[in-house]
């Protein structure tokens, strides 16, 4: 300590203010020569390191990401950690992949509707209650994208075909005006052997923002009475953009419909659950957008139950189905079991890979370890004392911490 104390002495009492500058230049300059070193050698050395060292374990640890196709989520938000694809499209048929909505979005909404995609925990939102419909939501806000929203709806007395038909016809919310936000739609695609749709939607905002347009990709798996409502934003170049109404690209919405317990307390399954899961980046402030849905959120919702009455009063009647509620008839059978067996499956591929990839855990520390090597032949290279070796040294390990957080 005293021979640092005299060499900051001598500096400050023997040099002008020029000579301290350039003094202290000097001491800088074998910080960045170790820097520049470490970095070169490290770049250079370090495959051969890895690689001769780590062996077959290296080159498997390797391999395993580039054996992964990209996952995208199914909302195009992201929350990509979400749905990991590969197992699920590995199964589905060649021509299933080049539809709107493929296999891989049932398994994503099966993941939401099982709590196993993941991601954050909900918090709750609300719960409301009328005679005959029950209501709940959640809300959580992930890392990366808008923030997303869970609900159940139950309904009482509603068979889950005939709200699934509900929810699908557009043209019953424009007759009903019970969504009294949806102001045009058309169909642009269709598919009758799955029953896929690509529909456009443009639906009403507040005086102060434009209107939205949606390009929405939907469809529908059944497994016994349940189903799995897919509808999501998806890319149509050839459908032109205008600045009014302004396209939404980030757009999920999805349903799990399915029969449950009547609250009455007589056992019989006569009542109908609706789960939705729903985000969109409206390009709207997500913290604005957060207050406007935890203000107007129950008094849009109280709006579904009469026009589903409504719904199913006109389908007693005899009238006649919309094309729309018709194409919600033609469904994608599947077994649930079959399912949770691909996920099962699934989650111990990822868990073999990570095992594998522990290896490289170690080897990333090789360039660090060349840095610092190389600072320290520097500093003892260098003739300038204490100080210059203790600049080096904290810079070293500057350089080199942050992997260790």
């Amino acid at each position: 300590m005293s021979a640092l104390v005299d060499l900051l002495v001598g500096i400050f009492r023997q040099q002008t203010l020029g000579g301290a500058a350039l003094e202290l230049a000097v001491l800088a300059a074998p910080l960045w020569v170790a820097a520049l070193v470490g970095l070169l050698v490290g770049w250079a050395w370090r495959p051969r390191w890895a690689g001769a060292v780590v062996g077959e374990h290296g080159q498997l640890a390797a391999a395993a990401p580039r054996a992964a196709p990209n996952a995208a989520v199914a909302s195009r938000s992201e929350v990509a950690p979400v749905v990991p694809r590969t197992e699920v499209a590995a199964a589905a048929p060649p021509e299933d992949e080049q539809l709107a909505v493929t296999t891989a979005d049932l398994m994503h909404l099966w993941r939401l509707v099982e709590e196993k995609d993941g991601g954050p925990s909900w918090i709750h939102m609300m719960e409301r209650t009328l005679p005959t419909m029950r209501y709940q939501a959640w809300r959580r806000d992930p890392e990366n994208g808008p923030p997303q929203y869970r609900s159940s709806t139950i309904f009482e007395d509603a068979s889950p075909e005939v709200v699934r038909d509900f929810f699908w016809d557009d043209e019953f919310r424009i007759k009903n005006t019970w969504d009294d936000m949806l102001l045009q739609h058309e169909t642009l695609e269709e598919c009758t052997r799955t029953g896929t749709m690509v529909v456009r939607w443009v639906r009403k905002f507040p005086f102060f923002c434009s209107d939205r347009e949606y390009i929405i990709g939907r469809r529908i798996w059944a497994s016994g009475k349940t189903f799995y409502c897919v509808t999501k934003g998806v890319p149509r170049p050839s459908v032109p953009r205008h600045n009014k109404p302004r396209r939404v690209d980030v757009y999920y919405s999805s349903w799990c419909i399915r029969p449950v317990e009547s609250r009455k307390g007589d056992g019989a399954m006569t009542a109908c659950e609706v789960l939705l899961f729903h985000h969109e980046d409206m390009g709207i402030p997500w913290e604005i957008a957060k207050l406007g849905v935890r203000q107007g959120m129950w008094g849009c919702v109280k709006r579904i139950e009469p026009g589903l009455r409504a719904y199913q009063v006109a389908r007693t009647a005899g009238e006649p189905l919309s094309k729309c509620a018709a194409m919600a008839h033609v469904t994608t059978k599947f077994n649930a079991d079959e399912l949770i067996s691909e996920d099962n499956t699934g989650a111990s591929s990822s868990n073999n890979s990570t095992e594998v990839e522990k290896p490289k855990n170690w080897t990333c520390n090789i360039p660090k370890a060349l840095m610092i090597g190389g600072a320290v032949a520097l500093a003892f290279t260098f003739d300038h004392g204490l100080l210059t070796k203790a600049v080096i040294f904290g810079t070293a390990r500057r350089f080199a911490g942050p992997g260790r957080r």
